[in-house]
C-alpha cells in the first residue's frame, strides 16, 4: 500500500508513516488540504486517512472533493479525536469507508488500512479463503455459515455476514454506525435498533457468553466488543 495521510500535526504525522513504514508500506504525509488535493493520485495512492480538523479546511471538505473528483475508486479512513456516535455517523454518511478515534493503536490502524486495501483490490473467492477458527467457533466461508462445535448453526445470510464481521475484528471496539455501512452497507435505509436485535440473536445462537468463553458486550453510546475470555472454560 502507499497511503496518503492528511494530518497538520507533525508529531502525529510522523509517528502514523513510521508505523505505516514499519508494516512495509507506503506514506506519504501532508499538512494541509491544498497540498493533499494538489497531490493526491488514486493511481499512485492506495488508501487515504484525513483528519478532521485542519489549518485550511476540514476533513469533511475535503472528502467531498475526493468523491467528487475521484468517486468511490479510493478508500478514505477518517483519523480523529471527535469520537461521538454522531461525528462517527456523520463521516461515514459523507463518503468516508472507515473511522478511528484518536489515540490511535498501531496493530488496529495498520489492520484497518490492510481491510481497506483488500476491500479496494475486491474480495478473493471463497474457494480461496481459509475457513477462520476462533475458539469453538468457525467462519465457514464456503458454505456461508457458522460452525460451533463444527455444527453448522442455522443463521440467515446478514446474521452470518454479522457474525463473521465480529469474530474478524475479536477485541475492538466496533461503532453501530460502523457495523451498519460494513454489513448493511452505506445505502441500507435501516437504524441501529436493528444491530442491536441481530446482536441479541447472535448471543444466543453462538452461545457469545462468559460460560462459554466469551464476552458480546455494548459500551454505552458506541457500540460492540466481541472478546475471547481465554481462562472461561467453554461448554457446548
Amino acid at each position: 500500500m502507499h497511503i496518503a495521510l492528511l494530518e497538520d500535526d507533525p508529531d502525529q504525522a510522523a509517528l502514523l508513516c513510521l508505523w505505516i513504514e514499519e508494516a512495509g508500506h507506503g506514506c506519504e504525509a501532508f499538512a494541509t488540504g491544498e497540498a493533499f488535493r494538489a497531490a493526491l493520485d488514486p493511481n499512485q495512492h492506495t488508501v487515504a486517512v484525513l483528519d478532521w480538523m485542519l489549518p485550511d479546511t476540514s476533513g469533511e471538505e475535503v472528502l467531498a472533493w475526493l468523491r467528487d473528483q475521484f468517486g468511490w475508486e479510493l478508500p478514505v479512513l477518517f483519523v480523529t479525536a471527535r469520537d461521538d456516535e454522531a461525528d462517527v455517523v456523520t463521516a461515514l454518511r459523507a463518503g468516508a469507508d472507515d473511522y478511528m478515534a484518536k489515540p490511535i493503536r498501531r496493530e488496529e490502524l495498520i489492520a484497518r488500512l490492510e481491510a481497506l486495501n483488500r476491500r479496494r483490490c475486491g474480495p478473493e473467492p471463497a474457494s480461496a479463503r481459509p475457513d477462520q477458527a476462533v475458539g469453538h467457533l468457525t467462519v465457514d466461508t464456503a458454505e456461508r455459515t457458522i460452525r460451533r462445535h463444527g455444527e453448522p448453526v442455522s443463521l440467515t445470510q446478514k446474521e452470518y455476514e454479522l457474525a463473521a464481521y465480529l469474530l474478524a475484528n475479536v477485541g475492538q471496539l466496533l461503532a453501530r454506525a460502523q457495523l451498519l455501512a460494513d454489513v448493511w452497507g452505506h445505502s441500507a435505509v435501516i437504524n441501529t435498533r436493528t444491530v442491536d436485535t441481530h446482536i441479541s440473536r447472535l448471543r444466543t445462537k453462538l452461545g457469545l457468553i462468559p460460560e462459554n468463553g466469551w464476552r458480546l458486550s455494548a459500551v454505552y453510546q458506541h457500540g460492540y466488543r466481541l472478546e475471547r475470555l481465554e481462562s472461561a472454560e467453554e461448554s457446548a
